[in-house]
């Protein structure tokens, strides 16, 4: 009797497991709520993550090739831009490059547009821009050779490509133009015409020279313009007016007691992979500091100074618990910082007082690059 009754029991037993089954997953669009000015983004391999500074919570995540320099968002359309480069074989074999559309709301592509296979593919925030009639976006390609790929995002369309020897990083200028920084020491202007057409160049003198103290090319957006920095922290705002280039005087981010050993000794630098950032409102720039030799550019920063650029004078300086890779500003009326610090933790600051509010301890993988959700910072 007991040998028949066992599996009785077991049965029993197990279907109290299987009488009702699992409900199938729906899987649906995730819309975002309305972004807000304490969102911003940090680029990591093959995505973007997008977080809100005020809960420390990621918000959403934009997916993309490990190629792409970086995402350049227009809140007023609500869509993102950003360069795809395919290859066939994942690492070589045919290749493809597309200017993809992203709908900001829900973070589906919207549209891919073919470009020029030429994309340079270094996480450098000016290698692609959307320019001042939020119309044309300009990517930057090095084959060697330098171009610019025009791209019409309302008519979803390639426009033109512009041999640009010599000058890299897009720097939106007037209505439809840019400026470029290129190797002699110079700057250049480029306009377009309304169908994304080359309608003129001009060039500047040369104020720097490139053997001697190189311009960073993680240049920073200014009320007035562009901040250009140097090597050995030389500060220079540029801007156009008209059809004229202007170049600023420059000023030192070091006094005399920053410099005392001075030459090629160490000395007080600006360094990093994200070196400076700025907020536009109260005029201050911020910059990552080492005490290095020359050619110790990409040294992680040991502290943070803050600059005044309205009376050209440093106004705080703060010595940072972990050495730090990369800079950013929101544009909030009470600034935040956002610090990526060399273990891979994002700290966010208060951008007036510098006192650490919080820290997202895993952000993502390997963030390259800060951006906030304004057009080109």
């Amino acid at each position: 009797m007991r040998v028949v009754m066992l599996p009785a029991l077991l049965l029993a037993m197990a279907s109290q497991f299987f009488v009702t089954p699992l409900r199938a997953e729906t899987v649906g669009k995730t819309v975002l709520p309305e972004p807000q000015p304490s969102w911003f983004m940090m680029n990591g391999w093959e995505a973007s993550y997008i977080f809100d500074a005020a809960d420390q919570q990621m918000k959403g995540l934009i997916s993309h090739s490990v190629f792409t320099p970086a995402v350049v968002t227009l809140p007023s359309r609500k869509e993102a831009y950003f360069v795809d480069s395919f290859y066939a074989r994942g690492v070589r074999g045919t290749r493809s490059d597309v200017l993809t559309v992203i709908d900001m709301r829900d973070l589906t592509t919207k549209a891919e547009i073919d470009i020029p296979d030429k994309a340079a593919a270094l996480p450098i925030r000016q290698h692609i821009a959307l320019l001042d009639d939020e119309r044309h976006v300009v990517v930057f390609n090095m084959t060697p050779a330098q171009s610019v790929s025009v791209v019409d995002v309302v008519e979803r369309k390639l426009t033109a490509e512009i041999s640009t020897p010599g000058c890299g990083i897009i720097m939106p200028a007037g209505p439809r133009g840019f400026l470029m920084l290129c190797g002699d020491g110079t700057l250049q202007f480029i306009t377009l015409d309304k169908n994304g057409k080359e309608a003129g160049r001009v060039r500047s003198e040369s104020f720097f020279v490139m053997e001697q103290d190189p311009v960073f090319d993680r240049v920073v957006r200014s009320s007035g313009g562009w901040m250009l920095i140097t090597h050995d922290g030389l500060v220079r705002e540029v801007g156009v007016d008209g059809d004229r280039i202007k170049v600023g005087e420059a000023w030192s981010m070091l006094n005399a007691e920053d410099k005392e050993d001075g030459g090629e000794k160490e000395q007080w630098r600006p360094g990093g992979d994200q070196p400076f950032t700025m907020h536009r409102n109260t005029s201050l720039l911020y910059s990552l500091m080492h005490k290095g030799k020359v050619d110790t550019q990409d040294a992680e920063g040991t502290e943070i100074w803050v600059f005044d650029t309205s009376r050209r004078k440093r106004v705080a300086r703060e010595v940072l618990p972990v050495a730090a890779e990369g800079i950013l500003s929101s544009q909030e009326p009470s600034p935040r910082l956002y610090v990526l610090d060399k273990d891979h933790k994002l700290n966010i600051y208060d951008g007036l007082k510098l006192a650490l509010l919080h820290t997202i301890e895993k952000p993502g993988v390997n963030g390259a690059l800060l951006q906030t959700l304004t057009p080109n910072d």
